[in-house]
């Protein structure tokens, strides 16, 4: 990212553009949609996604299971949107049967979309996108299907097309290992017919100058560009080792830390095992114990960023990411300096347990 700067509107700037749009495509999983580019962040891609593909006033369905699913649903409220929530405890995964049972009972079709967090940051759990498609389809409901997949995107497999996934969103500050200031989406056929005829108003999130300068390898506005340069890098990096290979990575790293958290005997925040994610583990402390301290020790004593709960959370888990560009001894660092922190914050865990738990499984792994 650090170079010198081109000129966005020169005859070879195209090169750039038209390579990054194409070859987020695998990334995303996906041949038929189209990707898109914005300086901007997770956050900014919501309101994309929305305002593009939807119309003033128009009913979605969301659930919300942790801090982001919460943010995705007031992003839609202050916007206008009728959001019938779902309201799930925090830790648990979207079950697709209760999608199913309120698209059923919706035989006008007021409904216009379904808001689903992939793989909900803030709690450690991920969602079965599939399987919410099928119960979406399984109704005859035409509801889009919209996703954030800040954390997932990158990282963990993604099929857009096979999920029928209508809308996904992410950033570049998660598994494409930049820092943040992009957000990206990726829109299917069916979502850009709705996009040319969409009545809600747009300017800087418009995807209609998107396409019209995007299909001449520009962009509507002056660029993010050392943000590009850095993408092209991430993309180069993912094109190198393959999705399929990231999203084994990325498992093989996340049971590790799996492991170590049960050597230490703490419960994790994401209930059923099944759906626990693979770039971020979110850990309860004792109820005695207050995890903010965990979290400030880590930082003061041992220099170790740990993830901080959220909102209604926020004192009760912290978080260890393991996600994008890291190994095993990346990872055993960080759970040692977690072990540390426990032990000073209070939590009798023995040191070197949870050490020696990963270490086995990254021995043992390939």
């Amino acid at each position: 990212m650090h170079r010198a700067q081109e000129d966005h509107r020169s005859n070879t700037f195209p090169a750039l553009t038209r390579g990054l749009l194409e070859d987020l495509r695998p990334v995303f999983g996906s041949t038929a949609g189209r990707p898109f580019i914005f300086a901007s962040t997770g956050t900014g891609m919501w309101e994309a996604a929305l305002t593009n593909v939807l119309n003033p006033g128009d009913r979605v369905l969301a659930a919300r299971f942790g801090q982001f699913s919460h943010l995705f649903i007031d992003t839609a409220e202050r916007l206008g949107f009728v959001v019938d929530v779902i309201d799930l405890p925090w830790g648990e995964a979207l079950d697709p049967a209760l999608v199913a049972e309120r698209l059923a009972a919706d035989p006008s079709h007021d409904i216009k979309a379904v808001l689903v967090v992939h793989n909900e940051t803030a709690t450690g759990v991920t969602n079965d996108l599939a399987a919410i498609r099928e119960a979406i389809d399984g109704c005859g409901h035409p509801a889009f299907l919209l996703v954030d997949g800040v954390s997932s995107i990158g990282s963990l497999d993604f099929q857009f097309d096979t999920w029928g996934v209508d809308v996904a969103i992410c950033g570049s500050q998660k598994g494409f290992m930049m820092p943040a200031g992009l957000g990206m989406l990726c829109v299917s056929p069916r979502a850009m017919a709705a996009v040319e005829h969409g009545r809600f108003p747009r300017a800087y999130f418009d995807l209609r100058p998107q396409v019209l300068h995007n299909d001449q390898g520009y962009f509507p506005y002056t660029p993010a560009l050392a943000h590009l340069y850095g993408l092209r890098e991430a993309l180069d990096m993912i094109a190198a080792d393959g999705m399929p290979a990231i999203a084994a990575r990325h498992a093989r790293l996340a049971e590790g830390v799996r492991r170590a958290v049960a050597a230490w005997d703490l419960r994790f925040c994401a209930r059923d095992p099944e759906r626990r994610s693979n770039t971020v583990t979110a850990i309860l402390v004792p109820d005695e114990i207050d995890a903010r301290q965990v979290i400030d020790i880590a930082a003061r004593r041992w220099d170790l960023a740990l993830g901080s709960g959220l909102a209604r959370l926020n004192g009760k888990v912290f978080r260890i990411g393991h996600l994008g560009d890291l190994n095993p001894l990346m990872l055993l660092s960080a759970i040692g300096g977690a072990e540390l922190a426990l032990r000073e914050a209070g939590v009798d865990v023995p040191l070197g347990s949870g050490v020696a738990a990963a270490q086995r499984w990254y021995a043992e792994s390939t």
